[in-house]
């Protein structure tokens, strides 16, 4: 079995699936805790925790928009056996957690509110806050950038250091100007359609295609896509007119003036080099103005960083968990396998 895993326990063998599904997965099912949070609106969030053997502290995964913990089964599985305790839950209209009535479709990916995701994500911390290891660091991947930004950037919080991968500063809406974008969005809303997906867009229909996703990897773009056509709640796969119209909002309230000056802890933002979900400058303005920022271009990458080719994806990886140990207060080693 280590010959399946490079030297951080990420997956290099060149059978992915039998991997995850024979090794992985078991393992992981053996010890995760899985229970239900109600948000603040009373309505209940999937949130699954692990604790790691003489843990060093705790990640919390906030996931991208369209996924859930799930998909996060080999970060964690890394994680886990480098020390890091985690805390994984699927956002609002996501995964296992609760959907909003009138949602004509389970792949419809649907919001009132976004703020509704930045109060999910405190409720959920508040709720472990005492079962878990300190310190504690948020990975966050697309949505769950945006999300973590605002959470990040209110006073209180319990977070030490966070991982940004390809957040969501600002999502992409092309071939759409952003005005036009938010203006079609809020007309879908008004005309009564505000938990449809846009018209030009469609629901989940079976297998996805691997040179349009997200990921560079085959083989992990494979075991996911299977696990998703195999789980209704995981299809995830459009938003809806109101959801579209918030994404759009959300940089403004990202990058309000004084907003991420208020972030006091250090973040690591990884910015995928091929990246058609979200934008890269707004990224740049947002890192610059942190008073502990660091920005990092990932060659090679698309939005999914996390499902790349090994030669991408262990190098990066490499770097996520050597400035986790730092921020942990760890000794820490320049080696690799690749």
């Amino acid at each position: 079995m280590v010959s399946d895993f490079n030297s951080e326990f990420l997956i290099q063998a060149p059978d992915y699936s039998r991997v995850m599904n024979d090794t992985v997965l078991p393992w992981l099912s053996a010890r995760g805790c899985e229970t239900s949070v109600l948000s603040a609106d009373g309505h209940p969030l999937f949130c699954v925790s692990y604790e790691a053997e003489n843990p060093v502290g705790t990640v919390v995964i906030v996931h991208g928009f369209t996924e859930n913990a799930y998909k996060y089964a080999e970060l964690i599985w890394s994680l886990l056996h480098l020390g890091f305790s985690v805390l994984a839950y699927d956002q609002r209209g996501h995964g296992r957690s609760w959907r909003a009535d009138g949602i004509p479709d389970i792949s419809v990916t649907h919001v009132d509110h976004f703020s509704d995701y930045v109060e999910d994500l405190k409720t959920v911390c508040t709720a472990y806050k005492d079962k878990l290891p300190s310190p504690w660091f948020l990975f966050a991947h697309s949505m769950g950038g945006a999300v973590a930004s605002l959470y990040l950037e209110q006073e209180q919080h319990c977070i030490s250091a966070a991982v940004f991968s390809s957040p969501m500063i600002a999502p992409s809406v092309r071939p759409f100007p952003s005005f036009l974008a938010a203006l079609l969005a809020s007309a879908g809303s008004l005309l009564g359609k505000g938990k449809h997906p846009p018209f030009f867009m469609k629901p989940y229909s079976g297998p996805e295609d691997f040179s349009t996703s997200c990921a560079t990897d085959p083989e992990r773009f494979a075991w996911y896509d299977a696990v998703k056509a195999s789980v209704p709640v995981f299809r995830n796969s459009v938003p809806s007119y109101r959801w579209s119209g918030e994404a759009v909002r959300v940089t403004r309230q990202i990058l309000a003036p004084g907003a991420p000056e208020k972030i006091c802890c250090p973040i690591l933002l990884f910015s995928a080099d091929i990246d058609s979900s979200v934008c890269r400058e707004p990224q740049e303005a947002f890192i610059r103005r942190l008073p502990e920022g660091r920005f990092i271009p990932v060659p090679e990458a698309r939005h999914e960083i996390f499902r790349s080719v090994n030669k991408v994806l262990f190098p990066w990886w490499h770097q996520v968990i050597l400035f986790l140990k730092q921020q942990a207060g760890l000794p820490v080693n320049g080696g690799n396998e690749s």
